[in-house]
């Protein structure tokens, strides 16, 4: 692919639109020809026939159930399938029809058969420098005791084993046991409240609940199970707690129900040999929750078929994983990100993973920087929060570190702030690793739109649809959107890591995802934008749209706008309600290091964003703030800002960052 170098900004060819983007961003960045060269993409590309990747992705749409299977073709199955995809009771689909599979003989046992049974499986470091390290076959072993541990408590096929820990191995260890015995794990992030708890435990209806007696994070306690003791007595079903010794914390033990994990390890039940349970494609792998504004938490259900293949697949192409990667994925395994980019997909393609149990920054804001350069990370996943958290301290930090390492990176959450784009790339990356910019759920179970190595790249745009993967931006009676016109995203066709129903609740999956948009495709709740070339800019939730005088206007987009300014680090934006207007835009700016609010700051900053995107998205307030109110997995909690700023309830915030 030709290319001409211009101040670290590649121009693109006659294919990709020279233009600014849809948001007003200039460049774009091309692909480096020897990574083009080598990625998977381009092998899988060129093996069927190919030679661009819009004519490997035009294929993949036309015929997705022979993509799906060639994927699925490289795992390994007891009874193949005997139909790809059913469509016959819509929308709920089921993939690999008749086949006889579980991840965990993909992710684990099949490599202890190889000389992979040696490799590093994973690698983690604690808050406090502790190291501990699994080989696949350590990995192997700890999983089969931990599973026969679980069989012994009466866990079996088709439970629900409830698990809140801390960023410790001991949590994908023991949801990698649960999936191994085919029972389901539903991990519940260890940052969630005893209300957050205990809505889970009781939805699931879990026996067993497997918790730690505390957790680090900033140098201090995390009381886990002084809070699940008060969920446990908020619900009747746990009739077993396992906890796990992390801290040395003195804590209650009730007789008869509480059992120390490495006790249980120690008895002869924990034998390091347990079989792999056959589960059929379709059987049910895990639950997780995902809440929204309104309303119950939702038990989202994976299964192991489809949610393996699509995770395998998407990892393996879009981060283009070598047999010598060291892979780190930033997030907490109790998110989605970690389920399937942490715990399962890195394992599937043999891959050796990191693991930090602390926070960026502590305790100082070189952690993370001096942890790539000491154990030779060559790629990083994170997200944009993160990114913008790291950049107020400047370049000085991670300048101070051998970052040479790296080779890919990623980002995940959010829409990424072109300005943190373009930060992460030439500062972290050194203007040598793509940014691969990944928009997916916790519905979706992998990536939906996304770049590989092979694409050109738009700060900002999570580019273009993942090959198999049919998506487009419609009204609501479901045309199509013109170009850079803003809409709703929907899922046309079904993929394989698709969520299968709500636990308890299938009317609510059908309302929920297919029923807004005709046509009974999938509704993603985001609104966006497809540019001239194809490429995907996310504005936000739908909810997370302001209309100023008639206009719609995202809030990321302000956001974005308030961030690309030098003095400020990260930024939220909210619509209130104005007399003339119907909303005018009220901002909330953190800022970098070295500044100081002040109304001339503020005045700059409204003209600012003024320039940016137009008079009509200049905000009529800036506040100057220390924190934003943030989920914990680091997404800014817009409806807090707005419910504290009209003296409303801010309604249920069991998910927001203590």
């Amino acid at each position: 692919m030709s290319e001409t170098q211009t101040d670290g900004v590649v121009e693109a060819p006659s294919t990709i639109s020279k233009s600014k983007s849809s948001n007003g961003v200039e460049g774009v960045y091309m692909p480096n020809d020897a990574v083009v060269e080598n990625a998977n993409i381009t092998a899988y590309m060129r093996s069927k026939g190919f030679s661009t990747y819009d004519e490997l992705y035009q294929w993949s749409i036309k015929n997705p159930e022979e993509f799906w299977t060639d994927h699925a073709s490289e795992l390994e199955w007891f009874q193949p399938w005997e139909k790809v995809l059913d469509e016959s009771k819509a929308p709920f689909y089921k993939w690999f029809v008749g086949g006889k599979t579980n991840i965990i003989y993909n992710a684990i046992d099949r490599h202890v058969k190889t000389w992979r049974r040696n490799k590093l499986a994973l690698i983690w470091e604690g808050e406090d420098g502790t190291l501990r390290t699994y080989s696949y076959h350590l990995l192997n072993r700890e999983v089969s005791k931990i599973a026969n541990v679980l069989k012994s408590m009466g866990v079996k096929k088709g439970d629900i084993v409830t698990i809140y820990l801390p960023r410790i191995p001991e949590l994908p260890l023991c949801m990698l046991a649960c999936a191994k015995i085919g029972a389901m794990h539903s991990v519940v992030y260890g940052g969630f409240s005893v209300e957050a708890l205990a809505d889970r435990i009781d939805d699931s209806k879990s026996r067993v609940l497997i918790t730690a007696d505390s957790g680090f994070m900033r140098g201090k306690f995390v009381e886990l199970k002084k809070i699940a003791d008060e969920a446990i007595a908020r619900t009747p079903s746990v009739q077993t707690c396992i906890v796990v010794r992390r801290t040395g914390q003195d804590i209650n033990m009730e007789s008869g129900r509480d059992l120390w994990l490495h006790d249980l390890l120690a008895l002869p039940i924990a034998s390091a040999h347990c079989e792999t349970e056959p589960m059929d494609a379709e059987d049910p792998l895990f639950i997780l929750y995902t809440s929204g504004t309104t309303g119950r938490p939702k038990g989202v259900v994976h299964t192991h078929g489809g949610y393996m293949v699509g995770t395998y697949t998407t990892l393996k192409h879009v981060f283009d994983i070598k047999e010598e990667d060291r892979w780190w994925c930033a997030a907490d395994p109790g998110w989605i990100t970690g389920h399937s980019y942490i715990v399962y997909s890195p394992l599937l393609t043999g891959t050796t993973s990191f693991i930090y149990e602390g926070a960026p920054n502590y305790p100082y804001p070189d952690r993370w920087w001096s942890m790539i350069a000491k154990y030779g990370i060559s790629i990083l996943y994170t997200a944009p929060t993160a990114i913008r958290g790291l950049m107020r301290f400047g370049e000085a930090w991670p300048s101070r570190h051998d970052l040479s390492t790296l080779r890919l990176l990623g980002s995940v959450g959010e829409p990424i702030n072109p300005e943190a784009w373009r930060w992460y790339h030439q500062v972290i990356g050194h203007e040598q690793c793509p940014i691969m910019d990944t928009w997916w759920q916790t519905e979706t179970g992998h990536f939906m739109i996304t770049p590989t190595p092979v694409l050109p790249l738009k700060p900002g745009s999570a580019t273009r649809p993942f090959l198999g993967i049919d998506i487009d931006v419609v009204h609501e009676d479901g045309s199509s959107c013109e170009a850079n016109e803003d809409g709703l995203l929907i899922i046309k066709r079904p993929w394989p890591g698709m969520l299968r129903t709500i636990l308890n609740d299938p009317d609510r999956y059908v309302t929920t995802y297919f029923e807004k948009v005709p046509g009974g495709v999938y509704t993603v709740g985001d609104s966006a934008r497809k540019d001239e070339d194809g490429y995907i800019w996310i504005i936000g939730r739908l909810d997370d749209v302001i209309k100023v005088s008639g206009y719609r206007l995202g809030t990321a987009e302000v956001e974005s706008a308030l961030v690309s300014h030098s003095a400020v680090a990260e930024a939220a934006a909210i619509g209130l309600p104005h007399e003339l207007k119907g909303n005018a835009i009220h901002t909330f700016v953190i800022l970098r290091e070295g500044y100081e609010g002040s109304q001339q700051l503020e005045d700059e900053l409204k003209a600012h964003v003024g320039h940016e995107m137009g008079p009509i998205a200049r905000p009529e307030r800036v506040e100057f703030v220390t924190s934003l109110p943030k989920t914990r997995s680091g997404k800014i909690m817009r409806r807090v800002l707005k419910a504290q700023a009209l003296g409303q309830d801010v309604g249920d915030i069991s998910t927001l960052e203590s």
